[in-house]
């Protein structure tokens, strides 16, 4: 999806105001453009001093990109079972990152995974996870290691994305964070 640089910028917003508003109970106000009616999967992430500090999002388009921005940046900020809910003094500093995700395309062979560009989704029988375009950048990984990796986020064994059953989906994401130049 593209997305122009104002729009980008009104989303960062709408998430900080979002997370904001859960301790000056002030209404939000949401941006109009039509673009934002749209259905995707989308996640936000928050980092404080370069550590992740909440990521939750869909999959899916389940919601509109403007209920997706309010609900999932609350819900990594206070929600996120890996950490303690966010507390008002952590907001200053809070880094909020948004990643819109593009189809889910079944992967028929590991090869055509591409580092930088795909973001991995996997379900199993026994769990599913997922892991942004930029994770196994951020983590220097190689395809061998994004497949593990994503294994390990489903709490499944290592080669579980070779096992009866198991669907593996690569997709594409606009990510775009505070503090970048867009």
């Amino acid at each position: 999806m593209e997305i122009r640089r104002e729009q980008k910028k009104e989303l960062l917003d709408l998430a900080r105001s979002a997370i904001r508003s859960h301790f000056d109970r002030q209404p939000l106000v949401l941006p109009q453009d039509p673009v934002y009616h749209q259905k995707l999967g989308l996640f936000v992430s928050l980092h404080r001093h370069g550590e992740l500090r909440g990521c939750i999002g869909y999959v899916k388009g389940y919601k509109s990109i403007l209920e997706s921005v309010v609900e999932m940046a609350q819900a990594a900020a206070f929600r996120d079972s890996r950490f303690s809910p966010l507390a008002f003094d952590e907001m200053a500093g809070l880094e909020i990152e948004i990643s819109l995700l593009g189809e889910l395309i079944a992967v028929e062979d590991v090869n055509e995974i591409e580092i930088g560009r795909d973001g991995l989704y996997l379900e199993h029988p026994w769990g599913s996870g997922l892991l942004l375009p930029q994770v196994a950048v951020e983590w220097h990984w190689d395809r061998a290691a994004f497949l593990k990796q994503i294994c390990r986020k489903a709490g499944l064994q290592p080669k579980a994305w070779e096992e009866e059953g198991a669907r593996l989906y690569r997709f594409e994401a606009c990510v775009f964070g505070d503090g970048q130049t867009f």
